[in-house]
């Protein structure tokens, strides 16, 4: 038995992917630029044209993180970023701060749930988009099933964004973030007065990769990472999990 190459091995890994759900859009990743970050996701970014969910108890640091978000989808694939809205309006000017400007912006209204759940599956099939964004409350598994299987069928990558988590239960996304409000700090370069945003972001769960939490600091056009914490030594090593399950897959295939 001969031992797999390196390119039968990532062919490999990312058949595991497609069978798990991750990386339906051509094994494509996002880096989000923060070394501490990407090194928790597979592949080194988030996965593209896959479900994320983003939960925030703070509507003001839930929609900036995800406008930030979009924005790099937005400049990374050429195509705008459909914004489905349950009940609020946006600041554009606010947006724009964070890259998602009116250019790669469309924006819709939805004031029933169900009509919110349509238009974002109809949305995820659309390959022209670079992403489709949807304020939700709580979905049940089928709803959010359905959501995944537009976004890899379509391989658009869509976030949903949940402004009130409390009673959310577990859904089929990829991964699903924590974000909140961080405490900011003004450095010496900064100057007297309140420093760059911040975030505490929480990697709740992540198919092929691992948990984590970090502060995350905005200096437009990305972010840093001023700190971070190491993942939970009590979960598994997801990473390592998965790079195993590939080398034995390989080992048995492979004449």
């Amino acid at each position: 038995m001969s031992t797999p190459t390196p390119a039968r091995l990532a062919e490999l890994r990312a058949t595991i992917r497609r069978l798990e759900g991750v990386g339906a859009g051509g094994g494509r990743v996002l880096p989000l630029g923060v070394p501490a970050v990407d090194g928790a996701l597979p592949d080194g970014g988030l996965p593209m044209g896959c479900l994320h969910e983003l939960a925030a108890s703070d509507p003001g640091a839930g929609t900036a993180f995800a406008a930030a978000l979009g924005a790099r989808l937005a400049e990374r694939t050429g195509g705008p970023v459909l914004w489905i809205l349950g009940g609020r309006d946006l600041h554009a000017a606010g947006l724009a701060a964070y890259g998602l400007t009116p250019d790669r912006l469309i924006a819709v209204r939805a004031t029933r749930t169900a009509d919110l759940l349509w238009a974002m599956e109809e949305a995820l099939r659309c390959r022209g988009l670079a992403a489709v964004l949807g304020e939700a409350a709580a979905l049940d598994l089928t709803a959010s099933r359905r959501l995944q299987l537009a976004a890899e069928a379509g391989g658009v990558t869509g976030l949903l964004l949940r402004l009130d988590p409390r009673h959310a239960p577990a859904g089929t996304a990829v991964t699903r973030w924590r974000i909140a409000a961080a405490p900011s700090e003004a450095s010496a370069e900064d100057g007297p007065g309140v420093g760059p945003e911040r975030w505490r972001v929480e990697l709740l769960r992540c198919r092929g990769g691992r948990p984590g939490a970090w502060t995350l600091e905005w200096r437009g056009p990305g972010w840093s990472g001023p700190d971070s914490s190491s993942p939970d030594s009590s979960s598994p090593d997801s990473s390592r999990t998965s790079e195993a399950a590939v080398r034995a897959y390989a080992l048995a295939h492979v004449a």
